[in-house]
């Protein structure tokens, strides 16, 4: 805990806690205020399918962003709790940033910005705020995300498949501001803490976004970004492969890998085996859960 605001919000969140402070009512009116503009947003926002290249997607894999813009229709189906998922984020960010105002730290609303790249591509996007003249977001995360992903940027960058870091570095660079950080809310328990980003190399970001923009305007070939990788159990391989973690949220992972399937995982002894994208198996394994079942 080494952010001012951190510190400060904490501080709050105790008093209140004790019953020693409250929430002004114009700062629970800005709450309600933005959690009815998210709710707009994503109820009356028409159709979510239409691709572009947006600030939010420019940091994801170039074979994700071929497919979202050359074969649409293989798209799977966003499931109806993805809905929810997104409401809670925005929900989270909203009270958040009630909380940063009850604690007297300031900052400046979110904002749209348009990034312009050497090719004359204009990127959009909308920041969450500017604090000591640095660009941060807020994002709400699982508890293994606030754990593992969000433990640093160095950690984060080891598995950015959402592109979280190239979408801060868009945002900063077209606001031309300083890169600051994620305010990360731990969606299981409310805890929440800061993850400073300003040591980010942001030139071999932005090249990595000029790379993956030229490569989606210019229709190049499809080109899988990704390797299946072996399974093991208990650190010995079992002769299968599986997706890697940057595949697993992918729309597009049963079209992009044909003999895909989604089973429990063949060697696990639990009384419910986590699920695993494998890519092959061995058949002893499913003859052995055939006999079994």
């Amino acid at each position: 805990m080494n952010h001012p605001a951190e510190l400060a919000v904490y501080d709050y969140l105790a008093r209140a806690t004790k019953g020693e402070t409250d929430m002004a009512e114009d700062i629970r009116k800005h709450v309600a205020a933005d959690v009815e503009a998210a709710l707009e947003k994503q109820f009356s926002s028409g159709p979510r399918d239409k691709f572009k290249l947006r600030m939010s997607n420019i940091g994801r894999p170039t074979c994700q962003l071929w497919f979202d813009k050359n074969d649409p229709k293989d798209k799977a189906p966003l499931p109806p709790h993805f809905l929810m998922n997104m409401i809670i984020g925005d929900i989270v960010e909203a009270v958040f940033k009630g909380l940063l105002r009850a604690a007297d730290v300031e900052f400046k609303d979110n904002d749209n910005v348009t990034l312009t790249l050497s090719d004359g591509t204009k990127i959009n996007g909308e920041y969450d705020m500017v604090m000591d003249g640095k660009v941060d977001d807020v994002k709400s995360a699982s508890p293994w995300s606030y754990k593992n992903k969000f433990a640093s940027l160095e950690a984060l960058a080891q598995g950015d498949g959402f592109g979280y870091i190239p979408q801060l570095v868009g945002y900063a660079t077209a606001a031309e501001l300083g890169v600051g950080g994620w305010w990360v809310v731990n969606k299981a328990n409310g805890e929440f803490k800061y993850v400073d980003a300003s040591s980010v190399d942001t030139g071999e970001v932005l090249e990595r976004i000029e790379a993956t923009v030229s490569h989606i305007n210019e229709d190049k070939p499809f080109e899988r970004c990704f390797e299946a990788i072996p399974e093991t159990h208990y650190r010995k391989a079992t002769g299968n492969l599986k997706l890697g973690s940057e595949c697993g949220f992918c729309s597009f992972k049963h079209k992009c890998w044909a003999n895909l399937q989604t089973l429990p995982a063949v060697k696990s002894t639990a009384k419910e085996p986590p699920m695993v994208d494998y890519v092959f198996v061995d058949p002893q394994y499913l003859e052995d859960n055939s006999d079994a079942a």
